[in-house]
């Protein structure tokens, strides 16, 4: 990382989403920045270009990872739902403590591989209640708050909306937009998911339409930041638009490019 910014010298962000397991890169994400920002999801529980990585097939197998792909890509989410329980139904009760220790185990990986300072928000598959276990002192975590980087002011809003999915960190509309009232107006809108525009919410690889937020677009129309920065859809049919005065941009599904986008001012 580069140091603190000083004086008139110029800031350098860069910005990861949907980092999905991939610690290899992250860890050099930061390389030449003056801070890391992370829009979540770093957990990776399957990974749909690679049916043989994250937690769902280390605990039941390609095969039964490639047939939950068929079926949630078909969009028949009960099938789906039906078919894991089946699956879990061979775990027993252990099925809580078996999830949270994948996870731990992903998360001292992932959090290790933070550059100081990285600001962090959680993705709708990430667990918040682990993060203070892992997320060292020169890692800041926001959600429905504010920081201030090299002079401009940056608002953090975290996880999903309620989706057939049922991710680990979903919320309801409501609560949702009160994080986004909480943040404010702010100079750069930092999320885990896309303001509801179907151009930012469409993904072209998984053939659906991926929840965006309505107070989100709104907060955008209504406070007029410079950026709006999100992840969640990892093949959009728009990676970038402007919506009013504000710069929507996709950062990019981090786990597959290994790149974080940059701003600089």
């Amino acid at each position: 990382m580069a140091s603190t910014p000083a004086g008139n010298r110029r800031t350098r962000v860069h910005v990861v989403s949907d980092v999905h397991g991939n610690a290899r890169d992250l860890a050099t994400a930061g390389d030449g920045a003056d801070a890391l920002i992370c829009l979540g999801d770093l957990v990776l529980f399957l990974d749909y270009a690679d049916h043989s990585r994250g937690i769902f097939p280390d605990l039941f197998g390609t095969e039964n990872a490639d047939r939950i792909v068929e079926l949630r890509t078909a969009r028949r989410f009960e099938e789906a739902r039906d078919f894991q329980a089946r699956l879990w139904a061979g775990i027993g009760a252990d099925r809580a403590s078996a999830i949270r220790e994948a996870v731990r185990k992903q998360y001292a990986e992932l959090f290790a591989a933070f550059p100081a300072p990285t600001y962090a928000t959680y993705g709708n598959v990430d667990m918040p209640a682990l993060w203070p276990e892992y997320a060292g002192p020169g890692t800041t975590v926001l959600d429905g708050e504010r920081v201030e980087i090299g002079g401009r002011v940056f608002g953090f809003v975290g996880g999903g909306l309620r989706t057939p999915m049922r991710t680990p960190y979903e919320i309801s509309d409501e609560e949702y937009a009160a994080k986004i009232e909480a943040v404010g107006e702010v100079d750069v809108l930092c999320t885990h998911i896309p303001p509801e525009v179907p151009e930012l919410m469409y993904d072209t690889v998984a053939r659906r339409f991926e929840r965006g937020s309505r107070a989100l677009l709104d907060a955008i129309h209504r406070t007029r930041p410079r950026y709006a920065l999100f992840g969640h859809v990892h093949q959009p049919l728009a990676r970038r638009m402007r919506v009013g005065a504000t710069e929507c941009v996709n950062v990019g599904h981090f786990a597959s490019s290994g790149r974080p986008w940059v701003l600089e001012w």
